[in-house]
C-alpha cells in the first residue's frame, strides 16, 4: 500500500477541489432531485465551463469536472440561478443528505428532507465534512448500505424512527420531531468526542464504546432492507447507469429532455421519473448484466493528480473476465475514492505497478505487488490465482 495524502473533505460548488483536469465542482441537488431545467442547466454549464464530463458520486451528487479558475465564478453564479447553491461553504458542507429515490408523495420523505436542509443551514457546528444523514422513510429501507451517520427510517411497526448509524435500534418519533431529534443526535456526537480534527463517523464512535443518552436511544427495530437496486423499470421511473458513474453533458441533456425529474442515487445511477421504458442513449448503461457494472474505478491518471496509473481503461478491459457476482475495484492510489469498502478484487496503482488485494479494500495488505496492466490483460487468472479463467 502506498502512502497517500487524505484530504478528509469533499468538494463543493463553493469550495471546489483541484484535480489533474482542473477544478472539481460538486453540485448537491436539493432533496436528491433535479428538475428537468436544472439537469439541462448543469449539462450546459459542464460544456461551457468544464470539460463536458459529469461524475455521479456515492453521495448522490454530481461533479462538474475540468473547470478553470477563471470559469469558477461565473459557473457558481449560474448554479445560483438554478437554485442549486447554498448560502456559504459551511452550510454547503453540512448539507450531506441522502434521500431514497423510491419516495412517493404519500410518505414523509420529501417533507423531512426539506426540513432537514433548512435546519442544517444554521448548524450544528463542528460536524466533520463527511458526516451525513439519510432520509429513507419507505416501507423498505433502500439506503441501509449507503454511507450515512444519522438515519430517519421506519420501524417494522411502520412508525418513523431516528437511528444512529451503528446502533441496532432507533428511537420512535413523530413527524414533527424527527428532524429535531436527528440534529440533537448530531450535537451529541460532536459534544461527546465523535469529531476530532474535522473527522469522525457515528458508527465508529458507537463501535468504540460511546453510549447514547436515554433521550436519543430507542428500541424500535428498523424495517427490512431491500437488495441493492439494479438497472431497470420501477414504479417511479427508469433506473439507468453509466460506466464508472460518469456521464457526458450530452447524456445528461438527453435525460433532462425525456423526464420531468432526475432522482440521484448513491449507487451512481439515476432514476428518470415517469419513464415507462428504458432510455437509450450513447453513454447510458441499461442492461443489469452489463459487465461494465462489475468494475469500479476512480478517474485515475491523468485526471487525478494523486493517481499512479490510468484506471478506467484497465478496468473496462478486465470487466469481461469478472464473475457476475463479484466486483473489481481499480484505484489510482491507496485512497480508494471510488469505493471505500471491500471488493472481491482490488487493484491499487503504485509507483511499481499494481498491488492486488483479494477480499479487502485499498488499505488492506496485498496478496501480490508490482503487477503490470499488460500481464493482467494477457493472463486475467492472475487476479484470483485460479487457472480457470471462466471462473473469474
Amino acid at each position: 500500500m502506498s502512502a497517500v495524502a487524505i484530504k478528509g473533505w469533499c468538494p463543493g460548488a463553493l469550495r471546489p477541489m483541484r484535480s489533474g483536469d482542473g477544478l472539481v465542482v460538486r453540485v448537491r441537488p436539493h432533496g436528491g432531485r433535479l428538475d428537468a431545467k436544472q439537469a439541462a442547466g448543469i449539462a450546459a454549464l459542464a460544456e461551457r465551463y468544464g470539460n463536458g464530463l459529469i461524475d455521479l458520486t456515492s453521495r448522490a451528487n454530481l461533479q462538474i469536472r475540468g473547470v478553470s479558475d477563471q470559469g469558477h465564478r461565473p459557473l457558481i453564479e449560474e448554479l445560483s440561478r438554478l437554485h442549486l447553491l447554498d448560502p456559504d461553504p459551511e452550510s454547503e458542507a453540512r448539507r450531506n443528505i441522502l434521500v431514497t429515490p423510491f419516495w412517493s408523495a404519500s410518505d414523509d420523505t420529501c417533507f423531512l428532507a426539506a426540513e432537514l436542509e433548512q435546519r442544517l443551514v444554521m448548524g450544528p457546528p463542528g460536524l466533520p465534512t463527511k458526516f451525513g444523514f439519510a432520509v429513507d422513510c419507505g416501507t423498505e429501507r433502500a439506503l441501509a448500505g449507503a454511507s450515512a451517520d444519522i438515519r430517519i427510517e421506519r420501524s417494522i411497526a411502520g412508525e418513523l424512527i431516528v437511528r444512529a448509524d451503528g446502533a441496532e435500534h432507533g428511537r420512535p418519533v413523530a413527524r414533527s420531531e424527527a428532524v429535531k431529534v436527528a440534529l440533537a443526535l448530531a450535537e451529541w456526537f460532536v459534544d461527546f468526542g465523535g469529531a476530532r480534527d474535522g473527522r469522525g463517523r457515528m458508527a465508529a464512535h458507537i463501535g468504540a464504546g460511546a453510549k447514547l443518552p436515554d433521550a436519543l436511544r430507542g428500541r424500535a427495530e428498523p424495517v427490512r432492507t431491500i437488495a441493492e437496486p439494479r438497472l431497470g423499470l420501477y414504479p417511479q421511473g427508469a433506473m439507468v447507469g453509466a460506466a464508472f458513474g460518469q456521464v457526458t453533458r450530452a447524456t445528461l441533456s438527453y435525460l433532462a429532455g425525456c423526464s420531468p425529474g432526475l432522482r440521484m442515487t448513491p449507487w451512481r445511477m439515476i432514476l428518470a421519473e415517469e419513464l415507462r421504458e428504458m432510455a437509450h442513449c450513447e453513454g447510458l448503461v441499461t442492461q443489469a448484466d452489463d459487465p461494465i457494472l462489475r468494475v469500479v474505478a476512480c478517474p485515475g491518471a491523468p485526471a487525478c493528480r494523486e493517481a499512479y496509473a490510468d484506471t478506467r481503461a484497465l478496468a473496462a478491459t478486465l470487466a469481461q473476465h469478472i464473475a457476475a457476482d463479484e466486483r473489481l475495484h481499480v484505484s489510482g492510489c491507496a485512497k480508494g475514492c471510488a469505493h471505500s469498502g471491500r471488493a472481491a478484487l482490488t487493484l491499487v496503482a503504485a509507483r511499481e505497478g499494481f498491488d492486488l488485494v483479494r477480499g479487502g479494500s485499498t488499505r488492506d495488505a496485498p496478496a501480490l505487488r508490482g503487477l503490470s496492466a499488460g500481464r493482467m490483460i494477457a493472463d486475467p487468472s492472475v487476479l484470483t490465482g485460479r487457472t480457470d479463467a471462466a471462473c473469474l
